[in-house]
């Protein structure tokens, strides 16, 4: 997949967590998230909010800065800026699969001190 393939706008179809073994649970933003995500030449930008109100801790995830492929299979995004004060000045590294109009990104993340794989399926706007 060359770099040009992941250029454009994204719109969130699933969110979801997995543990390490096979089982699936809701992601941070509940069963019907929303959101969009944007690369530009070097540029990316990622906003999502939970679907349905609920009275959550979170209710919008959001951040902005550049992009970089590192493999293949990888892409790293540099955050500038970010709803979770947290992540700004971080790297999140992420593994994808592009199949047709469907981007899929995985990351790692402790939930209640368990390790996680927070998957994202994008399909292309």
């Amino acid at each position: 997949m060359s770099d040009r393939e992941l250029l454009g706008r994204w719109r969130l179809v699933s969110y979801f967590d997995e543990d390490g073994r096979g089982g699936v649970s809701e992601g941070p933003l509940g069963p019907d998230p929303y959101g969009l995500l944007f690369y530009a030449d070097g540029f990316m930008s990622v906003n999502m909010g939970r679907g349905e109100p609920a009275p959550s801790l979170v209710n919008y995830l959001g951040y902005a800065g550049t992009w970089r492929r590192t493999a293949p299979d990888t892409v790293v995004h540099a955050i500038e800026v970010c709803s979770n004060p947290a992540w700004a000045g971080t790297e999140q590294t992420r593994t994808l699969v592009l199949d047709g109009d469907l981007l899929t990104l995985r990351g790692s993340a402790l939930v209640d001190g368990l390790p996680r794989h927070r998957v994202l399926t994008w399909k292309r706007a």
